[in-house]
C-alpha cells in the first residue's frame, strides 16, 4: 500500500482510506457487528491505515465498532472522527460550542478505546460559534494530547483561512468525485496554498459511479439516498451519460468504473486521500486495486474534456442540508 502525507502536517496515511459510515449508518441495513469488524481488519491486512468515522454515524455505534475492530492494532493506524452536531444527532442541528467539542472528544475517546484522536474534524461549520473559538478549543485538546490533528469538513474558503490562522488545519474532508467537481474552483487552490491535505468522501458518488445501480434501482426504506435529489429516479436516468463515459474509459484500460473514479482522484494531487466506504470484501479489494492504475497527463486531459461536456443533474443534498455546506 502506498502512503501519502496530508499537506504539510507530516501526518502519513495509506493513500486510500476506509470510510466506515456505511458499516453502521445511512445505506439501508448495515452488516452485523462481526462482519463489520472483519471488513475493517481485512482493510488493515491489505495495507489501509486510515479509518474515518463520526459520532453521528449510528449515532455512536460506528465509533464503537471501529474502536473494537482497531483496538489490537491501535498504534498502527490513524483514526479520524468528528464533532459538531447537537447531541450527536445531525437532525438537531450544529453545535460547536467549546463545551460540546470537549464533551464529544471525551466520549469519542472512550468509544474508540484509545487515548488520542489522530484527526478531529469539525463535521459542519457552526455559524453561531466563531471559527477562531472552534480552532482554539481544538488547539487546547492538542496541547493536552487528546487530539493530534485538526480537520474541517465541508467548510468554505473563509472558514478554512480563519481556522488555519489559529490552529493549522491538517485536512479538509468534503465531497469530491467525477460527478461533483465544485472543489476545483476555489477549494483545491486554497488547500495547495496553505499546505492542507484533502480527504474526499463519497469518491464513488455514493455508489452511482460504480455502475452498480441505474434508474430502476430500489433503495431500502432507511437508505438516506432516498432523500437526495441526485438519486431520484429521474436524475439517475439523466446522469446515465456520465456512466457511459466512465465505462468507456474503464473498458479501454481493462479496469472497473470504480477503479477509474478512484485513480482519477489519486492522480489529481499527491495530497489527496480518498476514503471510499463499502460493506463488501470484494469491493474493498476492487477499490484498493485502483492504486495500481496509472493515469498519465493525456488520460487526465481526456477525462477532463469528457467531463466538461456533461452536465450532471440534481443537487447532492436537499435544501436544508445544502445550506450547511460551504460556510
Amino acid at each position: 500500500m502506498q502512503k501519502r502525507v496530508l499537506g504539510n502536517s507530516g501526518l502519513e496515511v495509506s493513500a486510500l482510506g476506509l470510510g466506515c459510515m456505511g458499516l453502521s449508518h445511512a445505506y439501508g441495513q448495515p452488516p452485523d457487528k462481526a462482519d463489520g469488524i472483519a471488513l475493517i481488519r481485512a482493510a488493515f491486512e491489505r495495507g489501509v491505515t486510515f479509518f474515518d468515522t463520526a459520532e453521528v454515524y449510528g449515532p455512536f455505534t460506528n465509533e464503537e465498532l471501529l474502536g473494537e475492530a482497531l483496538q489490537p492494532i491501535r498504534d498502527q493506524v490513524i483514526i479520524a472522527t468528528k464533532f459538531g452536531f447537537r447531541e450527536g444527532d445531525a437532525s438537531k442541528g450544529v453545535d460547536s460550542r467549546p463545551e460540546n467539542i470537549r464533551a464529544v472528544a471525551e466520549a469519542s475517546l472512550k468509544r474508540l478505546r484509545t487515548d488520542r484522536i489522530d484527526l478531529f474534524y469539525q463535521h459542519r461549520v457552526d455559524p453561531a460559534v466563531p471559527m477562531e473559538e472552534v480552532a482554539g478549543t481544538v488547539r487546547e485538546l492538542i496541547a493536552e494530547g487528546k487530539v493530534k490533528h485538526f480537520g474541517l469538513s465541508e467548510a468554505g474558503v473563509d472558514s478554512i483561512r480563519r481556522a488555519h490562522a489559529v490552529q493549522p488545519v491538517t485536512a479538509l474532508q468534503s465531497e469530491y468525485s467525477l460527478w461533483w467537481r465544485e472543489p476545483e474552483t476555489e477549494i483545491l487552490p486554497l488547500l495547495e496554498e496553505l499546505g492542507i491535505g484533502f480527504v474526499p468522501f463519497s469518491p464513488l458518488g455514493r455508489g452511482f459511479l460504480t455502475g452498480a445501480m441505474d434508474a430502476n434501482t430500489a433503495f431500502d426504506a432507511n437508505d438516506f439516498r432516498n432523500g437526495l435529489p441526485r438519486f431520484s429516479e429521474e436524475n439517475r436516468r439523466a446522469n446515465a451519460g456520465l456512466l457511459e463515459v466512465i465505462g468507456t474509459l474503464a473498458d479501454a484500460k481493462g479496469v472497473s468504473r470504480a477503479q477509474i473514479a478512484l485513480a482519477w482522484l489519486l492522480a489529481r494531487k499527491p495530497w489527496i486521500v480518498p476514503i471510499p466506504g463499502t460493506t463488501k470484501r470484494h469491493r474493498l479489494d476492487e477499490n484498493i486495486g485502483a492504486m495500481a492504475i496509472t493515469l498519465d497527463a493525456q488520460d487526465m486531459a481526456g477525462i477532463t474534456a469528457a467531463l466538461d461536456a456533461i452536465t450532471v443533474v440534481g443537487e447532492r443534498y436537499p435544501a436544508q442540508l445544502q445550506r450547511t455546506t460551504g460556510r
